[in-house]
């Protein structure tokens, strides 16, 4: 070691475990030459009872290197304790207060921008947002109870082609592949009681899909309306969106968080929380019949409903809280069969795929919309074009309705 440093200080305190203490109560005695002149014991204690050592000389290459011993301990000491404070002030934070920012700037991968795989040519996506309504009992497949692994990969990898496209997912499982709570409560079993059981199906599920969709390499966050922290995030409404504007896929279990409330209601209700320009319910069968299709085989398959005709016709697609919700903010619902190629990519980009349920309005229909075609929205009441707000400009849909805008 060179020639000592020179540096100056009015008054150092150092704590019982500095080096000045140290020395002061070891009985060994210093071996520094007398050519050294920095006291070797200790100062009058403070009124703190920790020794004070004035430093106004050059010190030895000896003391030099305690002194640098003793810096970066109590450095790492300092900062193991800022980072400590540091997690208990979040801790203590408004859960509400600035979490958009938050989540975008830390966990884990939220420096990598997921990559947005180009369209095909000529093609354009009719919706940026969308709401995935995924059955429960589909996942088990043959089975009958728990999950195919197989059906689970599959429907990732759907998931997965919309999120790369630069779709922003949302997604809502149910859980009656494990437990439906209206089932059991019929069989003895509270009511509120089966349906809290049927929300920790849907977390079940929730994580499963999660942990399919990050090995394709697809950033997802779940989010739960009973706070889970071990596993899962708790749901807040600002988060969720942060997350879906970083381009990630997130994924709501345990339902509203309550009891009597199905898993369509929750997903109805979070696509109206986040804004969804679609809800998307992803079933066994191929859109919405006039009987069970399973039992019929003459069933009659409708291309196009009102919200009005699910709840007056008792076509079972959704509880009339769900379709309720969907109404009254404009959530076009299209059903169809998850367990087909493509479907869900053919219906983000506004194909005519599986049934669509929407507000359709009574008077002449266009020969080419057919009432209200699935790509623009638009209405024809009594002859006339009514633009819905949509995000779709007047030229384009002249390319789909016969009598444009």
């Amino acid at each position: 070691m060179g020639t000592a440093s020179r540096w100056r200080s009015n008054l150092f305190e150092t704590t019982p475990n500095s080096f000045a203490s140290k020395r002061a109560l070891s009985s060994t005695p210093c071996s520094v030459p007398r050519s050294c002149r920095s006291p070797c014991t200790p100062a009058r204690p403070s009124p703190r009872n920790l020794p004070v050592v004035r430093v106004n000389e050059p010190i030895s290459p000896h003391h030099a290197e305690e002194f640098t011993e003793f810096m970066n301990a109590d450095l790492k000491a300092n900062l193991a304790t800022s980072m400590e404070v540091r997690h208990v002030l979040e801790d203590l934070r408004s859960p509400g207060q600035d979490e958009e920012e938050e989540e975008v700037a830390d966990m884990g991968d939220s420096t990598t921008t997921p990559s947005v795989a180009p369209l095909p040519e000529g093609r354009v996506l009719m919706y940026k947002t969308i709401m995935l309504k995924l059955s429960g009992e589909a996942l088990s497949g043959p089975r009958g109870f728990g999950v195919d692994p197989d059906i689970m990969n599959w429907i990732a990898a759907e998931v997965a082609e919309v999120a790369r496209a630069g779709v922003k997912v949302a997604v809502v499982v149910g859980g009656g592949n494990y437990f439906r709570g209206a089932t059991a409560a019929h069989k003895g079993l509270e009511r509120a009681t089966a349906d809290y059981v049927g929300m920790l199906a849907t977390v079940m599920n929730s994580l499963q899909l999660q942990a399919a969709l990050e090995h394709l390499d697809v950033p997802t966050r779940v989010q739960t309306a009973i706070e889970m922290r071990e596993v899962a995030e708790p749901y807040i409404r600002r988060r969720a969106v942060a997350h879906l504007n970083a381009g990630r896929v997130v994924i709501f279990g345990a339902g509203t968080g309550n009891p009597f409330f199905t898993t369509d209601t929750a997903a109805a209700l979070r696509a109206a929380e986040i804004n969804a320009e679609v809800f998307i319910k992803c079933t066994k069968v191929d859109g919405i019949f006039d009987s069970d299709p399973f039992k019929n085989p003459l069933a009659k398959k409708y291309n196009k409903l009102s919200y009005r005709q699910c709840t007056t016709d008792s076509l079972q697609v959704m509880d009339e809280t769900a379709i309720t919700l969907c109404k009254e903010n404009d959530i076009p619902v299209v059903v169809l069969n998850m367990l087909e190629r493509g479907n869900i990519m053919r219906a983000v980009f506004g194909e005519d795929v599986g049934t669509t349920v929407l507000r359709i309005s009574t008077g002449a229909w266009g020969p080419l919309c057919r009432g209200v075609h699935v790509a623009c929205h638009h209405e024809l009441d009594l002859g006339t074009t009514v633009r819905k707000a949509y995000d779709i400009s007047a030229r384009g849909c002249r390319q789909y309705c016969a009598k444009g805008v």
